[in-house]
């Protein structure tokens, strides 16, 4: 492989949660921000949880003129 191409892995790269849970693993960035990981996700919990994802609903009703029912 070629020499200076590749970015600086870190192997003990810090994950945050929204949810606080905190974690380590490998990246290429120092610090990962997640929304939803493996403690706070529905199918690991098997709880319902409505994640909001920046209102793509509400977003395809008005760019097709429909009514929110």
């Amino acid at each position: 492989m070629r020499e200076g191409i590749h970015p600086e892995y870190h192997s003990d790269a810090l994950v945050k949660c929204a949810c606080g849970n905190t974690f380590t693993t490998g990246s290429i960035k120092k610090e990962l921000k997640v929304e939803i990981c493996s403690k706070c996700h529905p199918f690991f919990t098997g709880k319902q949880k409505l994640v909001d994802v920046g209102g793509r609903v509400e977003k395809f009703m008005k760019k097709f003129n429909l009514e929110n029912k």
